[in-house]
């Protein structure tokens, strides 16, 4: 069950997004093109972004709901009980008759890195309840979305949680172009090093070019960006500048749902009324513990774990 050390109360928030079935290969390096590559091990693991940032909200001590789809199959039937036994409400899981749950194939070299295929399956049936949601996001932090559901679908979500003056959390993963009215409807953009240049057009890959991707984001009338660079920390930026937060040196062991888990502690720690600085520090904690661990919503760490972790370096003004 979620643990959460701090004093704040539980902030409540909604997830719109992917349920999938992981299977996770561990195999020595990706297979070249007509290679067959004897691997390590197979494991099924529950997974998908949205579900995977919903898990990360309530083991960071946030009151979740979850939005979504999986199919009438033991995957879903499973997925939906991973989600409950970390006290996420699933009354707004619907399950669709005659389509498959949502399954990505993860390969997982010995360095740490992750490729990723995904079948969308019932991902690709969710539907937007206007009315409900409405109701939903009433008094909630935020609503946390991404791309792993259909787009028209997210947009709606977007503008119905906006317009109910719950503040929206995106993560333009698999990054597509966003349709200009939702520009300003978005408080809170969590892009990495892609993510970014794909959205704005200029790389981002250190530091200071990420400060400046975030700019250019932020423009478009989005109050908070941060950047994540992965080993080299995130780039936060809002309307007091741009600051690089290091992160702690780690042993990578597998980086799926690392990005996930930080944004699951970022959406929680500014739920709860912390700084920007300080939500970005313990989600570049939370994540140092994720890549630490094997699969995806296994390795997401719970907060008392996070808050013993090592303290990242200062943030550094840019």
């Amino acid at each position: 069950m979620p643990s959460s050390s701090s004093s704040h109360a539980p902030p409540r928030i909604v997830v719109l997004g992917s349920l999938n079935m992981d299977l996770v290969l561990r195999v020595p390096h990706a297979p070249a093109a007509g290679e067959t590559l004897i691997g390590h091990s197979i494991a099924t693991i529950p997974g998908g972004k949205g579900a995977n940032q919903a898990v990360s909200c309530a083991r960071e001590g946030g009151k979740v709901h979850m939005i979504g789809c999986v199919g009438d199959d033991a995957h879903g039937a499973a997925l939906r009980q991973a989600l409950e036994r970390d006290g996420i409400d699933t009354a707004a899981l619907r399950t669709a008759a005659g389509e498959p749950t949502g399954t990505a194939l993860i390969l997982v070299e010995d360095s740490g890195q992750n490729r990723i295929v995904m079948i969308p399956g019932a991902n690709a049936a969710v539907q937007i309840d206007e009315a409900a949601l409405k109701r939903q996001v009433q008094g909630a932090a935020f609503m946390v979305t991404q791309f792993e559901t259909p787009m028209d679908q997210v947009a709606r979500a977007i503008s119905v949680a906006h317009g109910a003056g719950c503040k929206v959390l995106l993560n333009p993963s698999p990054v597509q172009a966003i349709a200009e009215p939702l520009w300003p409807q978005i408080d809170t953009l969590v892009v990495n090093e892609i993510e970014a240049k794909t959205l704005c057009g200029q790389a981002a890959d250190t530091p200071q070019e990420a400060a400046q991707a975030g700019q250019a984001l932020r423009a478009r009338g989005i109050a908070r960006v941060v950047v994540t660079l992965g080993a080299r920390g995130a780039v936060a930026v809002d309307a007091d500048g741009a600051r690089h937060h290091p992160a702690p040196k780690v042993q990578a062991v597998d980086t799926t749902a690392a990005g996930d888990t930080f944004l699951g502690a970022l959406a929680v720690a500014l739920g709860e009324g912390q700084s920007f600085d300080e939500a970005v520090r313990l989600g570049i904690r939370a994540a140092a513990l994720c890549i630490q661990q094997p699969g995806a919503q296994p390795s997401i760490p719970l907060r008392a774990d996070v808050l013993r972790s090592p303290v990242p370096p200062d943030w550094i003004s840019l």
